[in-house]
């Protein structure tokens, strides 16, 4: 970089794209290669996140590119001994100037000579080639838009930390409905399939859990409400203001309807309805997921768990509709199932085998007691009594596969979760290959993989951020508190965005990656804004998203982009499905 300015004497007309001179560095304040400060010209100024360049010539070696982001910026009056001086100040009494300066970060050194810079020299702002390459972005192989600077500038992600290649998974923390992370989980997935950054975005898979309200049922729909100017600013970052051309949504089936109805009410078609028939809850082992409460892996019982799953997949016999037959006993009903488990388990001639070995009858009545309040939380999700189950699997035939559970309560919700994060991961081991890649956004992380205790759904969280990289699986977990949740996780992704945060949790360690200036910013910052951390560059970046351009409700709701295969043909009908092509995987 050079920052030679024109002579106005020589030049009367100055070079427009000439870098601007906005300040000089200070001499009052110590300088060195991890922070120095500049004294702000009056006719220009500094604002937080703006990107600045400077150049020193070291005796002997090559000159030395500085460039850096600022911190923090501050205004004095010189002159002034007392706080009252101001007013004197003010009325022409006392002879006073004001002056401002920024805090300035460094965040590159071209050569790496890692040399402080000099008070007086000019500092600039940064634009261009010198700002991409104060940010690292010429460094980046592949580059995903991450959002927009406050100078509407495009900030990128290294899509290399984000599909496995070098790196790989997302954690989003911030307060709930105000720090915005599942919208700005969906604009990364909108970023991925639309920027043309990814080789094979047409095969890559998501699969979104909605876990609040009805907001992710129209990712298919427009946005009727987006304004002319947030629709330029996905122009900005060089993407279409569009919804999600390929989506698909399932939902649970009411608890109280005889029929298989989605349990929906803002969108009255396009919702396919999900459950689990017997034989699957048999074959596939889903037993342990009814237990999947980090404290029930202290109890005793969790053993009898164990042998019951083993014994269902071993004695059960498929009726091929989805029911089964257990020792004699037809069972269309979950209900009917865990009467059947339970007269075995009371049974003395049956007691060892379903309970194993030296289990007390107290342990067994817990099981029992666990298992009779499971058939009231998830009876609608396992069931054999409704014809074509296989129209009410989980398919991933659309390039985002939307799982509602905001109506379940914690116990079916993590049943859902748990099944349906173990079969994809199971199905992307058997395939032997990561490609095509799978995303998965899942919000509430620290109800899924707390701190404390173990769990099925959390050891797959855990063998998913350890392994999934490696298998092309992919996780974008968001949670109010990072501290709440396990660890690995939370070290095992690549980047890190933060939104709004409490104040208390912006204080503990897991926030340890952001200057205490963006600490205390985090706490007031608006919806819509995130600090993103990335491992090539040195600092978290603060940027801005632009309004969802996919509906968020069904008062937004334009014309669907779905192809017409991808709608229900019939939405009288409650056994339709949205997405039933064989070439799908069901869950």
């Amino acid at each position: 970089m050079s920052t030679d300015l024109p002579d106005p004497e020589a030049d009367p007309e100055p070079d427009p794209d000439a870098p601007v001179e906005v300040g000089r560095v200070l001499g009052t304040d110590d300088a060195t290669p991890m922070e120095f400060w500049v004294a702000v010209r009056p006719d220009q100024y500094l604002q937080l996140d703006d990107v600045v360049a400077l150049e020193r010539h070291p005796a002997g070696t090559d000159p030395v590119s500085i460039y850096g982001v600022v911190n923090q910026v501050r205004a004095r009056s010189e002159g002034a001994r007392f706080d009252s001086d101001v007013f004197l100040s003010a009325d022409g009494l006392l002879p006073t100037q004001s002056s401002e300066a920024a805090q300035v970060h460094p965040t590159r050194f071209e050569p790496e000579v890692f040399v402080p810079p000099l008070p007086g020299q000019p500092v600039v702002r940064a634009v261009g080639h010198d700002r991409d390459m104060a940010l690292f972005f010429d460094q980046f192989d592949t580059r995903l838009p991450a959002g927009l600077s406050r100078n509407d500038e495009p900030v990128y992600l290294d899509l290399d930390f984000l599909d496995g290649t070098r790196g790989a998974h997302v954690n989003i923390s911030g307060v709930s409905g105000v720090a915005t992370k599942t919208t700005y989980a969906c604009f990364l997935l909108h970023a991925l399939f639309t920027s043309g950054a990814v080789d094979n975005a047409t095969n890559t898979k998501a699969i979104v859990f909605n876990v609040k309200g009805e907001d992710l049922l129209f990712l298919d729909h427009r946005n009727t409400r987006l304004p002319p100017e947030q629709a330029a600013r996905y122009a900005a970052v060089g993407l279409p203001a569009t919804a999600f051309a390929s989506a698909g949504f399932f939902a649970p089936p009411r608890r109280t309807s005889a029929s298989a109805a989605p349990d929906v009410t803002s969108r009255g078609h396009g919702v396919t309805s999900y459950f689990w028939t017997l034989q699957d809850f048999c074959e596939l082992e889903l037993l342990p997921f009814l237990f999947a409460d980090a404290g029930d892996e202290r109890q005793q019982y969790t053993m009898v768990v164990s042998q019951v799953t083993a014994q269902l997949r071993k004695t059960m016999q498929p009726l091929g509709d989805g029911a089964i037959n257990l020792d004699g006993v037809t069972c269309r009903t979950f209900a009917d199932l865990v009467d059947a488990i339970t007269d075995r388990l009371e049974s003395e001639a049956h007691q060892q085998l379903w309970a194993g070995r030296a289990i007390g009858i107290g342990t067994i009545h817990a099981f029992v007691r666990r298992l009779a309040g499971a058939a009231r939380d998830v009876g609608h999700l396992v069931r054999g009594d409704l014809p074509e189950p296989e129209r009410h699997r989980i398919r991933q035939d659309a390039q985002v596969t939307v799982v509602d559970i905001h109506n379940l309560n914690d116990r079916a919700k993590r049943f859902v979760v748990g099944v349906v994060l173990r079969r994809a991961f199971d199905m992307k081991e058997r395939s032997g290959t990561s490609e095509p890649l799978t995303y998965v956004v899942l919000d509430e992380l620290n109800k899924y993989a707390p701190r404390e205790g173990t769990s099925p759904i959390k050891e797959i969280l855990l063998d998913m951020a350890e392994r999934g990289r490696s298998l092309g699986m992919i996780l974008i977990g968001a949670q109010q508190t990072a501290s709440e949740v396990e660890r690995r996780i939370i070290a095992n992704s690549a980047i890190r965005v933060v939104g709004r945060l409490d104040a208390a949790e912006a204080g503990r360690g897991e926030y340890g990656f952001l200057p205490q200036a963006q600490r205390r910013r985090s706490t007031i910052i608006k919806p819509g804004t995130m600090i993103l951390s990335q491992p090539q560059i040195p600092v978290p970046l603060v940027i801005e998203f632009p309004f969802p351009a996919w509906a968020t409700r069904a008062s937004e709701a334009g014309e669907s982009l779905a192809p017409r295969d991808e709608v229900d043909e019939h939405p009288d009908d409650p056994f339709a499905d949205v997405a039933s092509s064989d070439d799908g995987l069901p869950f």
